[in-house]
């Protein structure tokens, strides 16, 4: 059996003695009819078995509750327990997840309450009223409230582990971030320095095989030649230890060198490489991320030509497509015999294609007649900026705004029911006032038709019988209201007649609490 906390058995304590308070205060000060000793006693046993089992079984707890409050009256709505079952509700909300339960317990407390009225009710419309009125505003508003309540508990909890988890996730971002950082500046450095170095490389070979050049200023261009080749190499191998195999680093801005500048500075270094235009025009920003681009993969194609095919012949062609788009094609000739393999897996074309269909774009490369070709297309929509993500709150909000609108329609539901009843009730005891000085001017032995003359349009349909004397045998008897005090106990007028239409006898029955409460010496009989 699991132990019960103090904490817990002190605010469960706390809580039966806060709702047993009404329970016991609302018959001493007349709130209420009295009540017999035990129906006080056992009403105060339920609300200690409802509020035990509140925290477990809250379902179980708003029943009895509810139960006690259908005993005491028809229509729920009682001082001693109603706010016994505001409260009862409330916790039902926020302790229970589903809302089958609750939806049961109302359907239930109504149909009950319902045939209650209608058996023993003495005035069913106005009591159907005040049943309606306080299921929705003293049940299923505070319900909502809970459910409410415990939303706002939950998101905010969600809220502080996503504050918690953003900021971890913050803090690997900014560590990617410097990671990506060193390998963006690397992977520049390899494009860069090796596209230069393929340029000296090629310079070095132009000079060796220059014919008016002495043979010993062949073999020292040959050594700058392997030197160059050698640096490359040695270059690619320290920036892949400084890379990462999935990042995706963009370039370095190209200091306002186009693909068109690239070409002619490779062409004055001695790269047989042609520079061709066509189609429509490409449609990409200068300087933007497309241009950038479009020039890394036209470096870094040329860079390999000038490294792996030395000799051989490079055609650059960048072609739009309608405006929407630039695409370039770098391709070279058969290589020489003495040349290394055409690039197929390396880094550096691998990065290429990562960061062109990061952006939408295609890239391919691979063998061409008898030769290597690389081809990137790029869409013009790569400089646009990204669509601001949708705030991860919003599905939050929705929920927030739905509760609320629910919360908004059983209040005005419940204000307008309960502001029915309250009228309806104000008007049944105003208008069954008979004043005390007509009551003091009526004889036993009037004819009702006399009587009458003097009556209030209405008599009371709740009449305190269980403080009145019996009344005389074989005579109807109605019950008035002395005053039209509301919400508090008053006297009440018994005016009893009998078979022939006659008064037979007239009655004071004190308020709750009078001396005397109860006895019958104010009652007068007809000779």
């Amino acid at each position: 059996m699991e132990r019960v906390r103090p904490a817990a058995l002190g605010k469960g304590c706390l809580l039966w003695a806060a709702l047993s308070l009404p329970a016991v205060c609302a018959d001493r000060i007349g709130l209420n009819e009295p009540r017999p000793l035990w129906q006080q006693l056992a009403g105060l046993g339920v609300l200690a078995a409802a509020t035990a089992v509140a925290r477990r079984r809250p379902a179980v707890a708003f029943g009895l509750a509810a139960a006690l409050s259908l005993a005491s009256t028809p229509a729920l709505f009682s001082v001693s327990y109603g706010p016994a079952l505001a409260v009862f509700a409330l916790l039902l909300g926020l302790r229970s997840p589903r809302t089958a339960p609750a939806a049961l317990c109302f359907a239930a407390i109504a149909c009950v309450g319902g045939v209650k009225i209608a058996l023993v009710g003495p005035d069913p419309v106005p009591e159907w009223l005040v049943l309606t009125g306080t299921l929705l505003f003293g049940c299923v508003l505070p319900w909502l409230g809970g459910r409410y309540w415990g939303q706002s508990r939950a998101l905010t909890a969600a809220g502080w582990l996503r504050a918690a988890r953003l900021e971890e996730e913050q803090r690997l971002a900014e560590e990617r971030a410097r990671l990506r950082e060193r390998a963006r500046i690397a992977q520049d450095m390899h494009d860069s320095l090796g596209h230069e170095l393929s340029l000296i490389a090629l310079r070095a070979g132009a000079l060796q095989v220059a014919p008016d050049l002495p043979g010993h200023h062949r073999a020292a261009a040959a050594d700058l030649r392997a030197a160059a080749a050698d640096a490359t190499d040695r270059l690619h191998r320290i920036i892949g230890v400084l890379r990462e195999d999935d990042d995706e680093p963009l370039p370095l801005a190209p200091a306002g060198e186009n693909v068109e500048q690239l070409v002619a500075r490779a062409a004055g270094s001695g790269l047989p490489v042609r520079w061709e235009t066509g189609g429509r025009g490409a449609a990409v920003t200068p300087g933007g991320v497309a241009e950038r681009l479009l020039h890394r993969v036209a470096r870094e194609a040329l860079t390999n030509a000038a490294r792996y095919a030395p000799g051989a012949p490079v055609v650059v062609a960048v072609t739009g497509d309608d405006g929407r788009g630039a695409t370039v094609t770098i391709s070279n000739g058969r290589p020489g015999a003495e040349s290394s393999p055409a690039p197929g897996g390396g880094s550096g074309l691998l990065g290429l294609r990562a960061a062109v269909t990061a952006v939408g774009g295609t890239f391919e490369a691979g063998p061409h007649a008898g030769g290597f070709r690389v081809r990137a297309y790029v869409p013009a929509r790569a400089d646009a900026a990204p669509a601001p993500p949708r705030p991860a709150s919003a599905p939050f909000t929705r929920a927030r705004r739905r509760v609320a609108a629910g919360l908004g329609a059983a209040a005005g539901a419940g204000v307008v029911l309960v502001g029915v009843a309250f009228g309806w009730y104000a008007y049944t005891e105003t208008h069954s006032v008979l004043e005390p000085a007509a009551y003091a001017g009526l004889r036993p032995g009037t004819p009702a038709a006399e009587v009458e003359r003097v009556l209030p349009d209405r008599h009371i349909q709740d009449p305190p019988t269980e403080r009145a004397p019996a009344p005389p045998e074989g005579t109807d008897c109605r019950y008035y209201r002395a005053s039209g005090e509301l919400f508090v106990s008053v006297d009440h007028f018994r005016l009893c007649f009998d078979e022939k239409g006659r008064l037979a006898a007239k009655n004071v029955i004190p308020r709750v609490g009078t001396p005397g409460e109860g006895r019958d010496e104010y009652e007068e009989f007809a000779p």
